[in-house]
C-alpha cells in the first residue's frame, strides 16, 4: 500500500516537471524564432543601446564640466558617427585603389604559385608526367572521324541570320535607382540607429526607471543591483575593447605601412574591427594582408615581415595587455564565447558576430540575478559551476582521486595544508555524510571516498606548507595558529616540542565513531598530526567492535581520538568512550566532534569517563587540542594527572 501510494505521488509531482520543462522548450524555440524573423527591427535597437552604453560616460562628463544634457548628447553623437563616417570613408577610398591596382599584382602572384608548385613537386617530372598522361587521355578518348556526306547543293546558299537584342538605354531616374537601391539598407539602419541613440541617451533616466517598474518595483535592490552590474560590465567591456582594439588597427596599419604593404589605412582598420570577433579575429585580419604582400613584393621577405607582424602583436595585446586592462571582466567562460558567437551568427549574420559577446554578457547577468534564470550563469558564466569541496566529493564518488589530488596543489600554492583539510577536503567529507544519512550513499561509495581520502593524504604527505609569516583576519584562530607553528618551525624543530613519548610509534590511535567516512576524517586528523611531530595512526571503521577492540594493541598509546563526522547520538559517544576506557586505561580520551554543533549541555550530558574531554568545530580545532595535550604532558604532568585535569 505504500508503495502504491509513493508510486502516485512521483506520478503527480512528475507531470508538473514535464509540463513545465516543455513550457521552457516552447518558450525559448518562440524567443529564437522572433528574434530571427524580427532581426531587421532588433539589429538597430540593439546596437543603439550597445553604443549608448559606450557614449554615456562621455556625456556624462561633458556633463561634469556644465554642458546641457541635449548639447552634450548632440555633441558626443555627433562627433561618433563623424568618425564612423569618415572611417568607412577611408575604406572606401582604399577599397577603390586597391581594386584598380589589382590587375598589376597578377603577373607576380602568378609567379609565385608556379615557384610554388614547382617546389613542391621538385623538378617538375612529377608534372610533366601528369601532362604526358593527361594528353594520352585525351588522345584515347577522341572519336574516329566519320565519313562526310555531301551536302546538298541548296545548302550552301541558306545563312543564318545574326540577331541581337538589346535593352534601351535607361533615363537618368533609373540609373540614380540603381545606384542608391543597395545604399538604401545600411543608411535606413544607420539612421535608426543614430535617433535611437539620440533618444537613449537624452532619456536615460526615465528609460532606466521604467525598466525598473517592468523588472520589478517591489525589489528595488536586486533590480538597481542588476541594473548597475549590467551597466558597469559593458560599458567597461566596450570602452576597453575600443581603445584596445583601436590601437590594434593603428600598430598593424602602421606596421603594413612601414613593411610596405598597399592599402595599409585599410588592413589597419579592417583589424580593428575584426578584433572584435573572439579568438579567430585578428586571424582573419591577417589573411588579406598576407595575400596582398605575396601579390606585391618581389620576393618572399614582405610575406614574412607581414606574418612576422602579426604573430607579435596579437599575443602582445590578446596576453600581456588584455588581461592587464580588464582581467575577466566580461565574466564568460571560453567555451560560451565560441557558442555565443556561433549562435548569434547564425540568428543575425556577421552584425550578431560582432554583437554576439555583449548580448551573453546582459544573459550572464540576468542569469546572476534572476533566480529562475540562475542556468545563464551556470552555463555562460566563467565562475566554477562547482565549489571545491563539491569537485573533490564528486571525485571521491567517482574513486578517481588524480584530479583532487591536482586541485589541492593548486589550492596550496596560496594556503596552507591545514586550510585544504579544513575547508576542502573535510567540506566534502561533510556533503558525503549528508548524502549517507539521507540513504544515498551504498558501501561501495563509501568505499570509493574512504580510499580516495586515503591516496590524497598519501599523495600530500611530502608537502611543506610556503611561509606564512602572518594570516590577516585570523591571528587568534586555531587555523593561524597551527599555521604559524607550521611555518615558523621546522618540522624537526616543532616535534622537538613534542614530549618522547608522543612521538614514539602510535602515541595516539585515531578511531572512526562509525562508518567509512568517519573513518576517512580519522586519516585526516592522523596525517596532521604526524606533521607536528605526534605519532598517530588511523584505525579502521569497525575498530569499536567486539572483535578488533579486543586485538587493539594499546601499549604506550597516550590518547585516543574518537572521530566523529556525522551525526552521533548521546548514548553511542557514552558507549565508545566507556569501551576505550576499559581498553586503554591509563590513555587520555578526546572526543572529536568534526561537523556536530554540540551545545556546553550536550557535553557535559555525555557523561564521559574521567580523561576524556570532546572538541567541537574543525579539524584544525582537534588538532590544536591534541597538541596542546602533548605539550601539556611536555611539563613533566603524569598521564593519569594530565588526565584527570582534562576531565
Amino acid at each position: 500500500m505504500n508503495e502504491i501510494t509513493r508510486t502516485r505521488l512521483l506520478g503527480r509531482v512528475s507531470v508538473p516537471m514535464q509540463s513545465s520543462a516543455t513550457t521552457a522548450v516552447l518558450m525559448a524555440v518562440v524567443l529564437v524564432g522572433v528574434l530571427y524573423l524580427a532581426r531587421d527591427v532588433l539589429v538597430p535597437i540593439v546596437l543603439a543601446v550597445l553604443m549608448s552604453f559606450v557614449l554615456a560616460p562621455l556625456v556624462a562628463l561633458l556633463q561634469r564640466l556644465r554642458c546641457p544634457r541635449i548639447v552634450a548628447v548632440l555633441l558626443v553623437v555627433l562627433a561618433a558617427f563623424s568618425v564612423l563616417f569618415a572611417l568607412g570613408g577611408l575604406m572606401a577610398s582604399q577599397v577603390n585603389q586597391l581594386a584598380s591596382d589589382l590587375p598589376t599584382y597578377q603577373s607576380t602572384l602568378r609567379e609565385k604559385i608556379q615557384s610554388l608548385r614547382g617546389a613542391a613537386t621538385g623538378t617538375g617530372t612529377l608534372e610533366r608526367a601528369s601532362e604526358v598522361l593527361q594528353n594520352l587521355r585525351k588522345e584515347l578518348e577522341r572519336p574516329k572521324p566519320d565519313a562526310q556526306t555531301p551536302a546538298s547543293p541548296g545548302d550552301a546558299s541558306i545563312k543564318p541570320i545574326p540577331v541581337e537584342v538589346r535593352q534601351p538605354d535607361p533615363g537618368a531616374l533609373q540609373t540614380l535607382a540603381a545606384l542608391i537601391a543597395p545604399l538604401m539598407h545600411p543608411l535606413a539602419t544607420t539612421g535608426v540607429v543614430v535617433v535611437f541613440v539620440i533618444f537613449i541617451l537624452l532619456q536615460q533616466q526615465d528609460l532606466r526607471n521604467r525598466l525598473v517598474r517592468l523588472a520589478g518595483s517591489q525589489d528595488l535592490q536586486r533590480t538597481t543591483a542588476a541594473m548597475s552590474d549590467a551597466g558597469e560590465r559593458l560599458s567597461r567591456l566596450f570602452l576597453t575593447q575600443l581603445m584596445l582594439n583601436a590601437a590594434f588597427g593603428l600598430v598593424i596599419g602602421t606596421g603594413l605601412w612601414l613593411i610596405g604593404v598597399p592599402s595599409a589605412p585599410l588592413w589597419g582598420i579592417m583589424g580593428m574591427i575584426l578584433r572584435f570577433i573572439p579568438y579567430v579575429g585578428a586571424i582573419i585580419a591577417a589573411i588579406f594582408p598576407l595575400v596582398l604582400a605575396a601579390a606585391f613584393g618581389p620576393g618572399w621577405s614582405m610575406v614574412l615581415w607581414t606574418a612576422a607582424l602579426f604573430l607579435v602583436v596579437e599575443p602582445i595585446f590578446g596576453h600581456a595587455i588584455e588581461p592587464l586592462l580588464y582581467g575577466h571582466s566580461s565574466g564568460l567562460s571560453p567555451v560560451a564565447v565560441v557558442a555565443s558567437a556561433t549562435f548569434w551568427t547564425w540568428l543575425w549574420g556577421p552584425i550578431g558576430l560582432v554583437l554576439a559577446t555583449p548580448l551573453t554578457v546582459c544573459l550572464v547577468v540576468l542569469g546572476r540575478h534572476v533566480d529562475r534564470l540562475n542556468f545563464l550563469q551556470v552555463l555562460l558564466g566563467d565562475e566554477p559551476a562547482l565549489t571545491p569541496a563539491q569537485i573533490v566529493y564528486q571525485r571521491m564518488l567517482a574513486g578517481d582521486p588524480v584530479e583532487a589530488t591536482e586541485q589541492a596543489q593548486k589550492f596550496l600554492k596560496e594556503k596552507p595544508l591545514i586550510a585544504y583539510y579544513d575547508e576542502v577536503l573535510m567540506a566534502g567529507l561533510k556533503l558525503a555524510q549528508a548524502d549517507a544519512e539521507r540513504g544515498a550513499l551504498d558501501s561501495d561509495r563509501m568505499q570509493h571516498i574512504r580510499d580516495s581520502v586515503a591516496e590524497i593524504a598519501d599523495d600530500l604527505s611530502s608537502h611543506q606548507d610556503r611561509p606564512e609569516p602572518d594570516l590577516a583576519g585570523e591571528a587568534d584562530g586555531p587555523l593561524a595558529r597551527i599555521s604559524k607553528a607550521e611555518t615558523a618551525l621546522s618540522p624537526d624543530e616543532d616535534a622537538a616540542r613534542v614530549p618522547e613519548r608522543w612521538r614514539e610509534g602510535a602515541a595516539v590511535l585515531c578511531i572512526p565513531g562509525s562508518g567509512l567516512i568517519d573513518e576517512a576524517a580519522a586519516i585526516a586528523v592522523a596525517q596532521l598530526l604526524e606533521r607536528r611531530g605526534i605519532g598517530a595512526s588511523a584505525k579502521e571503521a569497525d575498530a569499536l567492535s567486539m572483535g578488533k577492540l579486543f586485538a587493539l594493541d594499546t601499549n604506550n598509546v597516550a590518547l585516543v581520538c574518537l572521530c566523529y563526522l556525522g551525526k552521533a547520538s548521546v548514548a553511542q559517544i557514552r558507549y565508545a568512550a566507556r569501551r576505550v576506557r576499559r581498553k586503554a586505561p591509563e590513555a587520555l580520551i578526546l572526543i572529536c566532534l568534526l561537523n556536530v554543533t554540540h551545545t556546553a549541555e550536550d557535553a557535559e550530558a555525555l557523561q564521559l569517563p574521567p580523561g576524556s574531554d570532546v572538541v567541537q568545530g574543525s579539524l584544525a580545532d582537534s588538532v590544536q587540542r591534541v597538541v596542546d595535550l602533548a605539550r601539556a604532558d611536555s611539563r613533566c604532568t603524569p598521564v593519569t594527572s594530565a588526565a584527570r585535569a582534562v576531565s
